[in-house]
This record gives structure tokens, sequence and C-alpha cells, in this order.
């Protein structure tokens, strides 16, 4: 009796461990799609890429040739080719943009291309041969062995690693922060990606980016500031140069040196001599015509920073950062690290004394 009782727990327990071997890999399928429903992602995506059929919407505003690129190279990385899609859209309207930069040389930024890669973080060059040993975001997605930076095929599944390395499918907006570091454009991009996937009339909204719109000059609080801000947004797209003071090339305190100059005001020359000399601002407190400081490395630190931006309005910055950095342009300071402090030059006594000179109320 207790050898037959045995032998039939024997053979329930075999059943079970082959149905458990059966239903697991199901279960383990099922698992990332319920814990991806109350993630980060949007409601437009799932966790794999390529799944998401195209909606309506999607079919209409998107080139054929561009939605099967979106969708293959998507797939291939595990990204969502809606959110690929949508970087697209927000940059180049999938390269019917007819700005400078999209179909050749780059915009005032410094970027390229339909997915409007910056030349250096694509490889320093706009056509490079892919090997295996480039570290960049150069890719080869139509075989020929170059990737170029005009190519949709090599551009989008450049864009695809850029996502994927930096947080996407899981994260993807922490991805496209990486992309382009502005949370507006993160919302925009997350916004026409659900129009792709659910439908609805597709349009890109302004850039909320009005740093780089003149009107900023209009509004500033003073004719100095104006001035100052004036000439420091024209030198966008001039390249970084150690050293440099312009016409043609600066570096990060040289544009600025030459922006305060270029309204009749005096100030040290380099970021070592521009951080005693203004006045400390504590952060969310700084305005137009104020410098923000980072510590950038070896030999800088929080009382020596190496690094500076001249503050254009809140979170927004002109920037003259490296050589392989990209050209001069605004860029974002809100969510950067290492950031050192802020400082008003205006309210140094030796410049106080310059404006009264010029004439202008002491800010």
């Amino acid at each position: 009796m207790n050898r037959t009782r045995a032998v039939v727990a024997a053979v329930v327990a075999g059943v079970l461990v082959l149905l458990l071997a059966i239903i697991s890999p199901m279960l383990m399928t099922s698992i990332p799609s319920i814990i991806g429903s109350g993630g980060e992602l949007p409601d437009c995506t799932d966790d794999g890429a390529g799944v998401q059929e195209a909606s309506d919407s999607a079919a209409a505003d998107i080139p054929s040739e561009y939605l099967k690129l979106y969708k293959e190279h998507g797939e291939k990385l595990g990204v969502q080719w809606t959110i690929l899609a949508a970087v697209g859209k927000r940059e180049t309207d999938h390269g019917r943009s007819t700005l400078p930069g999209v179909k050749s040389g780059t915009n005032y930024a410094g970027a390229a291309g339909p997915m409007q890669f910056l030349i250096s973080t694509w490889g320093g060059r706009a056509r490079i041969p892919v090997s295996s040993r480039f570290n960049g975001y150069a890719s080869d997605g139509d075989g020929d062995g170059v990737g170029d930076v005009y190519n949709p095929a090599d551009a989008i599944l450049g864009a695809a690693k850029m996502l994927k390395r930096n947080g996407a499918p899981e994260n993807v907006r922490r991805a496209l922060f990486v992309y382009n570091r502005a949370w507006w454009y993160v919302d925009q991009v997350e916004e026409i990606a659900r129009k792709y996937a659910e439908s609805g009339e597709v349009e890109v909204p302004p850039e909320a980016d009005d740093a780089c719109d003149e009107p900023l000059v209009e509004a500033a609080p003073s004719d100095v500031v104006a001035k100052i801000l004036g000439f420091a947004l024209d030198q966008r797209g001039k390249p970084y140069l150690w050293g440099g003071t312009g016409p043609d090339a600066f570096d990060c305190s040289g544009i600025i040196y030459a922006a305060y100059r270029h309204a009749g005001l005096s100030i040290p020359r380099t970021t070592f001599g521009q951080w005693p000399f203004g006045v400390k601002i504590q952060q969310g407190d700084e305005q137009p015509g104020d410098l923000v400081f980072f510590d950038s490395g070896p030999g800088t630190g929080p009382d020596r920073p190496g690094h500076v931006g001249l503050v254009v309005s809140k979170g927004k910055m002109v920037e003259a950062r490296c050589r392989l950095c990209g050209p001069i342009k605004v860029t974002s300071y809100e969510g950067r690290d290492k950031i050192v402090g802020f400082t008003r030059p205006l309210q140094n006594p030796d410049v106080q004394g310059q404006l009264a000179k010029l004439g202008d109320p002491a800010l």
C-alpha cells in the first residue's frame, strides 16, 4: 500500500514538473508587458519594438520608406518605433525640412541629417567608414560599410542605438532627455508618438526653447544686458577655440568676455578670473546676463570652476563647450551635474562704475 502511494506521488510530482516547464516561459513572456503598463513608457508604446501597429495618422504622415526604417531598426534594437518616428518628426519632419543641416552641412547648433546628430557625436565626420573599433553613433543601416549622417537608413539606426544606450525602451523619457536636453522636447516627442500609435492629427508644436528667439533680447532687463545677449546669440554656429575671443571662434569664457566688451564693459578674460569677479547668486535667482559655472574635471573644483556659460533665460545658456562638442549654441543647464554656482558681474563695483559712465542704471 505504501509502495502504491509512493508511485502515485512520484507520478503526480512528475506531471507538476512538466506543467511548470511548459507554463513558466509563458508567464515570463507576459511579465514584462504587465510591469510595463504601469511604468514610465507612454501609453502609445509597448515593451517590444515593432509590435505596435501604425495608426492611420502615422501611415498618412510618415513617408513609407521612413516608416519601414523606423519599424525595422526599432525592432532590431529593441526601441519603440513610434518613439523613433516621433524623434524624426520633431527634428526634421522625416527629412522633409528645408532648414540648413538636413540634407547637407549643419544647422546653427552643429546638427546634421534627418535625425539631427551633432557631427562630433556621430563620429567627427558626416560620412565615416563603420568598423568594430568605432565608438560613436555612426551606423551602417543599408550595408554599404559607411555611416552617412544624411542617409535615413544610417541616421535612424544611429538614433535607435543612442536611445537604447540611454535607457529605452524601459526609461524612454531619460533616453529622450539625453537625445535633446529639454523636458519640453521629451513631452513633445511622447505626444507625437502617442498619436502615431492611437491616431489623431499630427502637428509639431513650436519649440518651447525661446532662448533662441530674438524677442528674448528685446525683453532683456536693460539695454546693456540686451547688447550682451544679442552679441552672444549672434555667435551661434561659430567654432570653439581654446583661448579664442573672436571674431571667428571663442572658448567658454572668451565669448562672455567679448559679449561684455561689446556692451562697453570690462570683465576678466578667463573662467578662473570671472568666477571671483561677480557677485554670487543663488540658483533660482539667476537672470539674463548672469554666469553659470561648472566643475570641468582635473584641475578644477568647487572653488576653481573650469567652465562657464552665459545665462540667456531660466535654464538656458549660450555655451562654447569644447572642440569636439559642436559649435557655439544655446543649451540647457538644468539637470546638468557639477554646477558650481552663479554670479552677476553687473553687480561688481568696478562694473557698476562703468555702468554709471555709460548712463545705464545699476542692476
